[in-house]
C-alpha cells in the first residue's frame, strides 16, 4: 500500500510532481535489473567477472573510482557499483533481456536496447522505479502503484473503489533470494552504507548520473520501500 509521495518541496512555488511527472535517468539504481536477468540465466553472487577497461564500439565506460579491481564476485560488483561489470553483463546477456526483465518489474518507461542501459541512461519516473524496487522486498509481486483508495459523496456514497491487486508473481524464489542478498551487501559494504539502520534488514541501491545531475536511493526492508532522487 503507498504510505507516502512527494513531489517538490513547496507545491506554490511549483505543481510539477517530480515522482511522478520527472523523467529521469536512473543512473546506477537500474544496475539490479542487469543483475536478475543475469542470476536468471544461471549466473549467482559468487560468479567471478572481470573489472577491467571495456571497449563498446568506441564507448568506453569508466568506474566512479577510475580504477579497476581486476576478478570480482557479482555481489562484490554491484555493491560497490562497478560499472564495466555491469556492462558486460548486460553484454552476456543481451541488452533486449534486461529490458524484457525491467519491463516485467513494472518499467513502462520506454528504454532503448543499447549498451549504455546497463548504466541507467533512459529515463523513467520515480514513483516507477520504486513499485519496480518493490518485487524485491515484497517475496517477488509486481505491483502498480496507486494514490486514491475510493471516492465517496458528502453523504458517504461510493463513487470509486480501487480494485484489483498487483501484477502477479515477476521474480522466482532463488534469483529473489540472491538479489535481495546482493542489494544488503550494498548497505553492509558497499556505495548504501549510510543508509544502513541498526537493528534493520535492509538493502538497496544507489544511483548517480553524469556530472552529479541525478542522485538515487532506493532502499527496502521486508515491509517498506522508500526511494529519494536529487536532482542538480
Amino acid at each position: 500500500v503507498p504510505l507516502a509521495m512527494v513531489g517538490g518541496y513547496s507545491y506554490a512555488l511549483s505543481s510539477f510532481n517530480r515522482a511522478t511527472q520527472a523523467k529521469r535517468q536512473p543512473g546506477s539504481a537500474f544496475k539490479p535489473f542487469v543483475y536478475l536477468a543475469a542470476v536468471e540465466t544461471g549466473l549467482t553472487p559468487d560468479t567471478i567477472r572481470d573489472d577491467s577497461p571495456v571497449n563498446i564500439k568506441g564507448w568506453q565506460p569508466e568506474n566512479y573510482s577510475r580504477d579497476y579491481r581486476g576478478s570480482v564476485t557479482l555481489q562484490t560488483a554491484l555493491s560497490l557499483s562497478l560499472n564495466t561489470v555491469a556492462v558486460k553483463l548486460a553484454q552476456e546477456v543481451g541488452v533486449k533481456q534486461v529490458v524484457k526483465v525491467a519491463q516485467r518489474l513494472g518499467i513502462n518507461a520506454p528504454m532503448q536496447p543499447n549498451a549504455s542501459l546497463a548504466l541507467g541512461t533512459s529515463e523513467l519516473s520515480p514513483v516507477e522505479l520504486t513499485a519496480a524496487y518493490a518485487a524485491f522486498s515484497n517475496g517477488g509481486t509486481g505491483v502498480i502503484p496507486f494514490v486514491i483508495r475510493e471516492v465517496k459523496t458528502t453523504q458517504g456514497k461510493l463513487l470509486f473503489k480501487r480494485e484489483g491487486g498487483g501484477i502477479g508473481p515477476v521474480v522466482s524464489a532463488a534469483p529473489l533470494a540472491m538479489m535481495n542478498g546482493m542489494m544488503r551487501e550494498t548497505l553492509l559494504t558497499g556505495t548504501g552504507r549510510k543508509a544502513e539502520i541498526p537493528g534493520w534488514e535492509a538493502a538497496g541501491k544507489t544511483g548517480t548520473t553524469q556530472d552529479f545531475r541525478d542522485a538515487w536511493f532506493v532502499g527496502y526492508t521486508g515491509r517498506l520501500v522508500a526511494s529519494v532522487w536529487l536532482g542538480n
